[in-house]
Order: C-alpha cells, then structure tokens, then sequence
C-alpha cells in the first residue's frame, strides 16, 4: 500500500473483478435487508461511494463519502470526503452509518467504532462488513510463500468475535448478523458459478466459515427510554353505601 494508492481503494478496485462482484451482491442483499426498515433524517455510508449500499434506505437525508481525495470521486456519487477516524459530523446527528470494509482498511479501527459511537443519536444502527479471517479465504491468505488474492492483507482483517467484543466495549448491541459466501476464491466467473452450491452447503453446515459477513448493531444509552403521552388515570368509581328504606336494605329482601 502507498500513499498514492490507499488500501481502500485497491478494495474498490477487486471489487470488479468476479470474486469481488460475487461477494458484492451478496453483501449488498444482507445490507438491503438490514437497513430497509430504519428510520430517521440522516443515513452516511462511509468509503466505497460507487457501491450504492443505502439504496433500500428511506430516510430524507442520504449521503455517500469517500474516505480518501480521488479522481473519480465526482462520478462515484459521493458528495464530501469523510476521514472515518475523524468524521466530520456533529455528535449524535446521524441515525444510521454504514461502513462497508472500512475498519479493516483503517490504521486504528478501533478509533473508527468511538466515532460511529459519537455521531449516532441515542438507538441509531451502524451496519458493517467486513472479510472474515477464520473462512477459507482467510485461511489461504495466512499460507507463507503464497501470493495474496485479497486486497486487505489477513493481519488487518477484524474477526467478527473481536468485533463483538469492541461492541460492548462503546454500549453497541448487536442487532443482526450473517456469514456467507462459501464459494473457493476463484478468478473466473465460469468456476464461481460451479462453486455456487457451496453457498447452501456452507450456510448450514459450516455458518462460520463464511469469507465475509455483515452485522449490525444499535447505540444503546443507559437509563434512556421512550416518553409517551401521559394518559390520565381513571379514577376507581367510589362504591356507594347501602341505604335502609322502610325497613329493608337495598340489594336484600326485608327481613
């Protein structure tokens, strides 16, 4: 990686070659799914501008950021340039922040969940992706001698355990989650498409193995909870006493 081509954009990059389409469509189903019924005015999308994943979204306000100046970026639909380390936004103005592959391109990831805490209102939802290191993709990429076919190398990629754990860490709970992609990482569509089974197999035999996955999780506030209108009580009907006429009491027969 140089300064002149950031790992980010070397994702973008393999991102349109076959493994990268495939696990594109696959990523931009579960995100679709995860961000369809989520509400409120803003939805940011931090990096990979030209991957539309705030489609399914309905909120007023949808923006895209590069995380990075490039040459591209005003045909990429992306509208400012956001350093996801340092985002440029108020703290807790943001309802939903998805973040496709950013924390394992960053140089302190961990710093990049204390923003997304920051700028999220109290119950707003971060969704992220991300290339799981414990799948066979994963596992070819920590083999010595061999060259590399992911464009984030296996030492910066962030396991969804250590994920979780940094989710409690900053008060997120995890909401959804799902593995997939099971496929070997082939270069050509042909033997993709002959792979394909694996998907099925893999998604119920071996759900962990996955080679990438997607989860989502709400900012939970302590002590916050939803205030209602305030419905007057009915009061309890005060029971009359019994009344005696002409020697009998109401309700009995004289005596």
């Amino acid at each position: 990686m140089t300064q002149e081509q950031p790992l980010i954009v070397e994702l973008a990059s393999w991102l349109t070659s076959p493994p990268g389409q495939y696990l594109q469509s696959w990523e931009q189903k579960q995100v679709d799914a995860m961000v369809a019924n989520v509400f409120g005015y803003f939805a940011i999308q931090i990096g990979l501008p030209q991957w539309d994943l705030l489609a399914a979204n309905r909120v007023p306000v949808k923006v895209r950021t590069h995380v990075v100046h490039d040459a591209a970026l005003a045909e990429s639909g992306a509208t400012l340039v956001a350093d996801p380390e340092y985002l440029p936004f108020d703290a807790q103005s943001v309802d939903l922040l998805v973040l496709p592959h950013v924390l394992e391109c960053a140089a302190n990831p961990h710093q990049v969940l204390r923003e997304a805490e920051r700028v999220l209102v109290p119950e707003g939802r971060v969704v992220i992706s991300g290339f799981n290191p414990w799948s066979l993709w994963g596992a070819r990429e920590r083999v010595p001698g061999l060259d590399p076919l992911l464009p984030v190398p296996a030492h910066m990629q962030v396991s969804l355990a250590r994920l979780k754990d940094w989710f409690k860490l900053l008060s997120f709970e995890t909401d959804r989650g799902r593995l997939g992609c099971y496929a070997p990482h082939c270069a050509s569509q042909k033997w993709l498409d002959r792979w394909k089974f694996m998907d099925a197999a893999g998604d119920r035999w071996w759900p962990v193995g996955g080679a990438v996955y997607v989860v989502s999780a709400v900012k939970r506030v302590a002590g916050l909870r939803l205030v209602g209108p305030r419905w007057k009580k009915r009061k309890k009907p005060v029971r009359q006493g019994a009344v005696a006429t002409g020697g009998a009491q109401f309700g009995r027969k004289p005596l």
